[in-house]
């Protein structure tokens, strides 16, 4: 029993527990028992667990009205908005589609309809309706922006259900319901049916009627969505031939429409002249034999010389009807025709053609409905074919905008190489630099692109680009992460053309080169000493511009920047990251673990200038130990000549002998002290030593 939704009062149980009863038949009135107390305790919890229960599914119901709000600048309704304008576009391709169910029986001459025709684009219309309910569905569940926080930023976002509803209520809501209403469908398959006059006849007149009452709120509701679509994305199509495509089936969709008009006009216009010629001879012909519903096996032969078919300048007679621009669809046969697709491509064309001539070749009756119906043709021709030929050209030239900008930019540059009077040298690095630089880049402005983007956006671009090839370099493969990051966000990618200059010995070092591609030179002359010269390739993954790290990791050093001891040629094409000097010392600055002896060994190891130092250092110790054992030799030489001499001294040996050796005592005395007092070869500088010792900041 559910105690907590009981609101009836047990007496009698409350008799039994809460008095006592005498044999005399009074009562007494006494305690509840311990059993009669928790179950009001329990009854209690019961009705408060209920409370709670109501108040967490009205809660939960609010959050789930919450959840399910749409965002009108996701990327979910986004994308819904394009496929309802597609939808939509589709939409007005299939209404004319009812314009092609009436036909003219040619044997018979009466009115007929195309049964298969009405199902099938009741059908489509059906299925398309059925994007308009999901739209209408959608519009009362997306929040909006209200007009009153776009001060600053992109607004506060209204996600009240309520508020939803009745700003949706209030604007286009009536339009989509018109749009939605299935009124072709029920003419075509309710109504019609059911009337007692030709069905043939209501169906031709009142489709116009139906279709056009429709197709006004259809259109008024597209542009919005278009408007909609462009402001949130940006665009309605990603690329630029999509987009030239979109704006082509605009101008073909009105095509569809003016060849259904022109081909329900020239069936309504046949038989308005079977009405006129059935009036001067109402003996034999009434109204009801020209629409054939089965009820009828009359052949109305005399309609053929009733209503010929004869163009307009060749009509003599006055009382001859003029079918004026529909005498082509009449002669053709294409209204009696029951091939769907052989009308349709054949309409289709009379209305392509007739639009893009905006009707200069129609040649029209006195009929004012075909004289305004001509007039659409040409004002519709004129408005889509100038917005096609714009959108196109616009569309199109996105495509080649950029080859355009290099053509511009190099006759600029030819331009001014011209007037300044260069030498032809020069001219051609300065072609071969902007060729370069246009088949790396594409005419990309990568800076400018990097530059507007958010910092971390730009850190994981720079990490995407730079990572992989940072790690190559020995130098930077022992850096962590965070270290390798600030350095990702300092470079700049450079590029140098064949024999062209990064770096010249005796400038001062601006910059530091990762080599990514290519090769280059380096090479020294110690200052321009006379006999001196050293020169090493680099190649991907090598660096230059080693005495930036120097300056860079010395905290007392001065503004000016270091002077370059070695040249920099481009051998090939080269694709390099620079970084700046001022952007390698805040790096340094703020990331005091760039300070370590494994560095320490690694720029020595790979430095171009401590590799020439090591090398001339290793040559001037390799010749220090030559002339070391030479010295030793000539000294025990002459050591062992003056032995000789002693010796020959003391046997009284004869004055040629001792003349002999005394001459090969001064050569080796000579030689010894010559080699004594000729210096080594000066050693080059030892290259600045960069501060890796750990020091506070």
């Amino acid at each position: 029993m559910a105690f907590g939704r009981d609101n009836r009062v047990r007496f009698r149980d409350w008799i039994s527990e809460g008095s006592l009863t005498t044999e005399y038949g009074y009562g007494r009135k006494a305690r509840p028992s311990l059993n009669t107390v928790l179950k009001n305790v329990r009854r209690g919890f019961e009705k408060g667990s209920d409370k709670i229960r109501t108040f967490k599914k009205r809660d939960s119901s609010t959050t789930t009205d919450k959840k399910n709000i749409i965002n009108p600048q996701g990327s979910f309704l986004q994308n819904w908005n394009k496929i309802f304008l597609f939808a939509s576009v589709i939409a007005l391709a299939i209404d004319p589609l009812f314009f092609y169910i009436p036909i003219v029986d040619g044997d018979r001459h009466c009115l007929n309809l195309h049964h298969n025709l009405e199902i099938a684009a009741s059908v489509l219309r059906t299925f398309i309706d059925a994007f308009y309910i999901i739209h209408i569905v959608f519009q009362f569940r997306t929040a909006y922006i209200s007009p009153s926080s776009r001060v600053f930023g992109r607004g506060e976002l209204v996600d009240d259900p309520k508020a939803i509803a009745i700003k949706y209520l209030s604007s286009y809501f009536i339009i989509d319901v018109l749009s939605i209403l299935p009124l072709p469908q029920l003419v075509v398959l309710a109504v019609i049916p059911n009337v007692n006059k030709p069905v043939s006849l209501i169906t031709k007149d009142y489709l116009i009627t139906v279709i056009f009452t429709q197709y006004i709120p259809r259109i008024l509701r597209i542009y919005p969505l278009y408007t909609e679509v462009t402001r949130t994305s940006g665009i309605v199509t990603e690329t630029a031939w999509a987009g030239a495509a979109w704006n082509l089936s605009l101008y073909m969709l009105a095509s569809h429409v003016f060849g259904a008009l022109w081909y329900l006009i020239s069936v309504e216009r046949e038989d308005r002249c079977w009405r006129e010629a059935c009036e001067k001879i109402p003996e034999v012909c009434t109204f009801r034999f020209l629409y054939c519903d089965g009820n009828t096996s009359v052949r109305n032969d005399f309609l053929t010389t009733s209503c010929p078919f004869i163009n307009p300048d060749d009509i003599t007679n006055s009382t001859v009807f003029n079918f004026g621009i529909f005498t082509d669809a009449l002669k053709s046969g294409i209204v009696e025709s029951d091939d769907f697709w052989k009308k349709f491509f054949y309409c289709f064309w009379w209305g392509l053609r007739n639009l893009s001539a905006l009707g200069q070749n129609l040649n029209t009756s006195k009929f004012v409905g075909e004289i305004i119906f001509a007039v659409s043709i040409c004002i519709s021709g004129l408005v889509l074919f100038a917005l096609l030929i714009g959108n196109m050209q616009k569309y199109l030239e996105s495509t080649t905008v950029r080859e355009e900008e290099m053509r511009v930019r190099k006759r600029d540059a030819e331009q001014w190489m011209s007037h300044r009077m260069l030498p032809d040298d020069l001219r051609k690095r300065i072609r071969r630099y902007e060729q370069y630089k246009w088949q790396e880049t594409r005419g990309v402005e990568e800076e400018n692109l990097l530059r507007n983007l958010p910092k971390d956006l730009r850190r994981d671009i720079k990490r995407h680009f730079c990572l992989d090839l940072l790690k190559k370099v020995p130098l930077f493969e022992i850096m962590d992460e965070q270290l390798l990051d600030a350095v990702c966000d300092k470079l700049k990618p450079v590029l140098y053309t064949e024999n062209s200059y990064a770096i010249r010995e005796g400038d001062p070092v601006e910059e530091m080169l990762f080599v990514m591609r290519g090769k280059l030179m380096s090479a020294t002359t110690n200052g321009g000493r006379t006999g001196f010269f050293n020169a090493v390739y680099l190649k991907a993954s090598d660096f230059c511009g080693e005495d930036l790290l120097t300056w860079a990791l010395d905290p007392q050093s001065s503004s000016h920047f270091p002077i370059s001891t070695r040249t920099v040629q481009a051998l090939t094409e080269v694709e390099a990251f620079a970084l700046a000097a001022d952007d390698l010392k805040l790096v340094a600055s703020q990331f005091r673990r760039l300070h370590s002896k494994q560095l320490q060994h690694t720029f020595r190891f790979y430095s171009v200038q401590w590799r020439t130092w090591g090398a001339s250092f290793i040559q001037a110790a390799w010749r220090r130990h030559c002339r070391r054992k030479l010295a030793r030799s000539l000294t025990e030489e002459e050591d062992r000549f003056r032995d000789a001499i002693a010796k020959r001294e003391r046997d009284a040996a004869s004055s040629s002998s001792l003349v002999a050796t005394l001459y090969a005592s001064r050569f080796a005395s000579n030689a010894l002290r010559n080699l004594r007092t000729n210096n080594l070869p000066v050693l080059p500088p030892k290259p600045s030593e960069p501060d890796f010792s750990l020091r506070n900041p």
